[in-house]
């Protein structure tokens, strides 16, 4: 394989998500502390803390002077033209909880607004999404595709939820209810980053989601495009990391889906 574009920030991404997913691993199923951040069942687990901790360890002993942005501690450093790595130590936690098998480390790193790579660890499938930019998408060494599927009739979708859902924010409960009714077949796995990264390997061909935050999705929108895919807001204006709403799919039914999300009234 050649030598991929911006390898070294890639090479200490991966080895700080192996390393974060194997203590999560080590971790699932036993007893640990939960507690709860603000909305309903927005919970948080002492390994959230701890993956996020060894992930930003790792990291400062590899790149000093660059700065993040992590779900559980916050933005450390004012964003400037060094590169910022954007983290969520443990995307699908409720599920981690429950000792349900669907979560993941999630890593992305971006410079002036770029992001530069990105790698999702699902540990207990030992599933690892890496990317950079203009360098590709890869499963385990192997190159990914978005799916080929032409027509929204033909695919299959996956979504989730907000915290808040019963208030219906940006109607999320009429969209998922519009879908459905079409006869499409939608999934809800719990974590944005492997919805993403699920995309991007041509499993799902299109995920739309309200209320998501720069961790949940930045890793995955580099594997997504590197892959061949596309994300923007429902409207089909730019996809903003830290706002907005979020349509992402194959590229072929992203008009398709674009209209629906944006004739709910």
């Amino acid at each position: 394989m050649p030598q991929l574009p911006y390898a070294d920030l890639l090479d200490i991404a991966q080895k700080a998500a192996l390393e974060a997913g194997e203590m999560l691993k080590d971790g699932f199923g036993t007893s640990f502390r939960i507690d709860n951040k603000e909305g309903r069942h927005n919970l948080v687990t002492e390994y959230d803390h701890k993956a996020e901790e060894l992930i930003i360890n790792r990291i400062k002993s590899a790149f000093p002077n660059h700065i993040f942005l992590a779900e559980e501690s916050g933005a450390t450093g004012a964003p400037a033209e060094t590169v910022r790595w954007i983290i969520d130590p443990l995307d699908g936690t409720v599920n981690f909880a429950h000792s349900i098998p669907i979560f993941c480390v999630s890593i992305g790193a971006e410079q002036a607004g770029e992001l530069l790579c990105g790698v999702i660890y699902a540990p207990m499938t030992g599933e690892l999404f890496t990317g950079t930019k203009g360098g590709g998408a890869y499963l385990n060494g192997q190159q990914l595709s978005v799916s080929k599927t032409e027509k929204l009739d033909d695919s299959i979708l996956v979504t989730g939820f907000p915290y808040n859902a019963w208030e219906n924010p940006l109607h999320c409960i009429d969209h998922f209810s519009r879908f459905v009714r079409m006869g499409l077949p939608v999934r809800r796995l719990g974590s944005a980053a492997i919805d993403l990264a699920y995309l991007a390997a041509g499993r799902f061909d299109g995920y739309w989601e309200v209320s998501l935050n720069s961790w949940d999705v930045a890793a995955g929108k580099l594997l997504l495009q590197e892959a061949g895919g596309v994300m923007t807001q429902y409207d089909g204006s730019p996809h903003n990391l830290h706002q907005g709403t979020m349509l992402a799919t194959n590229g072929r039914i992203h008009k398709e889906m674009s209209a629906v999300l944006t004739d709910v009234a």
